[in-house]
């Protein structure tokens, strides 16, 4: 019987043949922690006297939803988490380096490994055809000192995309759209893989925006197949020897599938204050929407790709007076290449706010929390009530396209008038 790619994925760190449905103890290549999360790991493993390192140099400890700081408090936990890594040899990803997935898939992470992450956006590993998943803190401080973890081997979804992006249409929507049919529960603690004609040209940045969200349907990780635009994307990164090809079986056997043909698609928009309430651009009353500010970046859609369609609509136009603009790239080496391409200075000569690489307004710890009342329409990943920092606010999700049509129009508009 086939494999499908987490069967063989999962099969490879335990030494055996596994089938969906089995607890199985993994060797872990990589683990990360970010600083919302890092700290209680860091404690837990003082409590237990296991502060050390399996694999420290695929340890990586990152500042990112809080950096710079905003206060005292975390900042002793962003002291702890240096500490840790100087007692230990971990790398330690400080502020302004970037968004731990961005860099994790930029340094890290190569096809075939096992990544697991005190985060439950890791799962945007999955692009690079890696097993790649968030997990609680205590669990992850545990693989961190170990090197190894227990989980069960997740059924699987196959999703079969074809057809071609078209006009103002882009990989978040695709993702928006597959949420928006199967729920924000329907693959719960299942491995939603994808593959098909359509994922064959795209390239690793679309693919990461996909398997970014994949948690939003519940799914314990979403995978790509391991190919040449996988192996060109490591090239780029310098790890062009760590690719390897890696896909499921043809005979793999599957939970569901799914068939997605990308020229049906159109704009989406994800409504407060689930991910999965979604609505096309073209559906009444989604345009009418007032938006009192625009957030594009974060760990969906932060790169260079997204920043320079959101560029590319804003160029020579301005802000609408009553809708801030907030932009976050990445990472730092996206942030460097968006100045050399004057991407910076386009965004900001149409009003724009640049945060500094990080995940920027998404978590609500800072850098634009909303006021009571107020509406923000996001390229991030999560939606629900207080995400942003108040519970008495509304977030819309969209494409970076959207959200740049967006702050030009000062409500949800339709990219594909801009373009």
């Amino acid at each position: 019987m086939g494999k499908t790619l987490v069967e063989k994925i999962i099969g490879e760190h335990t030494g055996n043949d596994v089938v969906a449905g089995e607890i199985v103890v993994a060797k872990i290549d990589v683990c990360l922690t970010q600083d919302g999360t890092g700290p209680l790991a860091v404690r837990q493993l003082e409590k237990m006297n296991l502060v050390k390192a399996a694999n420290p140099k695929k340890t990586v400890l990152f500042i990112d939803h809080a950096g710079p700081s905003p206060q005292k408090q975390l900042s002793n936990d962003h002291i702890l988490l240096r500490d840790f890594a100087k007692k230990t040899g971990a790398v330690m990803s400080d502020i302004g380096e970037g968004v731990c997935h961005q860099i994790i898939c930029e340094e890290y992470l190569n096809p075939g490994e096992i990544l697991v992450g005190a985060d439950s956006h890791t799962c945007t590993g999955g692009a690079l055809g890696a097993f790649s998943t968030g997990m609680g803190s205590t669990d992850v401080a545990v693989a961190i000192a170990l090197g190894k973890t227990w989980l069960r081997v997740p059924e699987a979804f196959k999703f079969h995309i074809k057809g071609r992006f078209q006009k103002g249409v882009y990989a978040k929507d695709l993702i928006l759209h597959i949420i928006g049919k199967i729920g924000a529960d329907g693959a719960d603690y299942k491995s939603m893989e994808f593959s098909g004609p359509a994922i064959d040209e795209m390239e690793l940045e679309d693919r990461m925006t996909i398997s970014n969200m994949a948690v939003e349907a519940g799914a314990k990780c979403g995978l790509m197949p391991s190919d040449r635009k996988t192996k060109a994307y490591l090239e780029k990164h310098g790890r062009g020897d760590r690719w390897r090809e890696l896909k499921a079986d043809p005979d793999a056997v599957y939970e569901k599938a799914f068939e997605v043909d990308l020229n049906e698609l159109k704009p989406t928009i994800s409504f407060p204050h689930t991910v999965d309430n979604t609505k096309t651009i073209d559906e009444p009353g989604v345009a009418d929407v007032k938006i009192d500010q625009v957030s594009i970046g974060t760990c969906t859609n932060g790169r260079i790709e997204d920043l320079r369609i959101a560029a590319g609509i804003l160029k020579g136009k301005k802000r609408n007076p009553a809708t801030r603009l907030i932009v976050t790239p990445a990472s730092r080496s996206i942030y460097l290449e968006a100045i050399r391409e004057g991407l910076i200075e386009t965004l900001v000569e149409a009003g724009a706010v640049i945060n500094p690489p990080g995940c920027g307004p998404c978590v609500g710890v800072h850098q634009g929390i909303l006021g009571d009342g107020e509406a923000c329409l996001a390229t991030q990943n999560r939606n629900f009530q207080g995400r942003m920092g108040n519970t008495d606010s509304f977030i819309y999700l969209s494409s970076p396209a959207v959200a740049a049509a967006t702050a030009i129009a000062g409500k949800i508009a339709d990219p594909r008038e801009f373009l």
